[in-house]
């Protein structure tokens, strides 16, 4: 019987190898079939598969001078009771394997689902209060529609999307710009492990990697091949969100864009994308027309998460006499003065009505005495 070290070893020496890319060891892999293969194949059937270099060629083909290195690091993996998939497993991800250059293992916690499709929704790290109740909003409910959610663990909009998918007991899948044993940023630390419960956390990267900044645009381009759709929420010009949204439009997968103000640059590049054509959202509804086609019968229906319970003595969620204080409310935050100016109010009054709405969820409060109306809210 295969054990664990003679089934994953090779796959890791080969990782070892010098300059050998994620392209190339797919081509390696699609030609013999197998890293065990690829190990004992000559000099002039590796030269077959296309232009190697001089260094990766002599790795090769003297693969045993890398053998100590992927054993510590297997070893790793195994005391830390962390899983691995591979190229040649059926559970692997089937739309991250028809990238280019897709991980040729992943190491992850959790569970795999291989059935249910996959939407990304990123964004800003600094996002404002309008991006992160979008992003948990959106995810919400594409959650309780059977979407998996992906994101990358960041703060900011992906922490949202991850915990809007938890909110709808549905799945989320986080994609690390680190090894699993160095969780990145240190306080999503608590949402990593909910995750790993009932979804997946994964990483290309050796278990102890650290998140210097050139893995996260190489883990984007998982997230992107992961996903039938990429969502970005909030992304300024220069922004990692967009090297997700151009990878998945390099892969014919669907590029969506929430728009927001104007006068915010944390909307310049979602607006940007917009303009190069991808798919404006205004609710869920705008992603799923455009991906019903993923969408397959659950096996079990995922409960429906109700949004709030109105507070009893306070407006019945869909009430017929709308508050006359809702109409000076925007999915922006405006400041209680303005809304006391436009409402005629006493300020008494609009503090009272106010405070009722926040605790019904009607309405959200932040910071600076500003109100915003609640994407909850119909």
């Amino acid at each position: 019987m295969q054990t664990f070290f003679d089934k994953y070893l090779p796959w890791f020496i080969l990782r070892e190898i010098p300059f050998l890319g994620n392209t190339l060891y797919k081509k390696l892999i699609d030609r013999f079939q197998s890293p065990e293969t690829v190990l004992t194949v000559s000099k002039a059937e590796l030269e077959s598969v296309g232009k190697i270099s001089t260094k990766t060629l002599y790795g090769l083909l003297h693969h045993k001078l890398f053998m100590d290195q992927a054993q510590i690091e297997l070893e790793q993996i195994f005391k830390s009771h962390i899983h691995i998939i591979t190229l040649n497993d059926a559970f692997y991800p089937a739309l991250l394997k028809q990238i280019q250059d897709p991980p040729p293992f992943l190491t992850y916690y959790g569970t795999l689902d291989k059935e249910s499709p996959c939407v990304s929704i990123v964004g800003s790290r600094t996002a404002t209060s309008y991006g992160l109740s979008t992003a948990e909003n959106l995810s919400f409910k594409l959650a309780s529609k059977g979407f998996q959610i992906v994101s990358g663990l960041a703060r900011g909009i992906d922490a949202m999307a991850h915990k809007g998918a938890l909110r709808a007991k549905g799945k989320t899948i986080a994609v690390l710009g680190s090894g699993l044993k160095k969780i990145y940023p240190k306080e999503n630390e608590s949402l990593f492990h909910e995750i790993a419960e009932t979804g997946t956390i994964f990483s290309e990267f050796k278990v102890n990697a650290d998140p210097i900044p050139g893995h996260f645009p190489v883990r984007n381009r998982i997230i992107a091949g992961l996903s039938c759709g990429s969502v970005v929420v909030e992304a300024a010009k220069r922004s990692g969100s967009l090297i997700t949204a151009r990878l998945a439009s390099e892969y014919n997968r669907e590029v969506f864009a929430v728009p927001g103000s104007i006068k915010s640059r944390k909307s310049e590049g979602t607006h940007a994308l917009l303009k190069q054509g991808a798919k404006l959202v205004e609710t869920e509804m705008d992603i799923i027309d455009e991906l019903h086609q993923f969408i397959h019968e659950k096996k079990e229906t995922l409960p429906q998460v109700p949004l709030e319970s109105p507070a009893s003595g306070s407006y019945p969620r869909r009430f017929q006499d709308r508050p006359r204080i809702l109409n000076f409310l925007e999915p922006y935050p405006v400041h209680i003065d303005i809304i006391i100016e436009k409402s005629g109010m006493k300020s008494s009054e609009v503090a009272s009505q106010l405070l009722d709405l926040e605790l019904e969820g009607l309405v959200n409060h932040h910071q600076g005495n500003c109100y915003s109306i609640s994407e909850d809210y119909h």
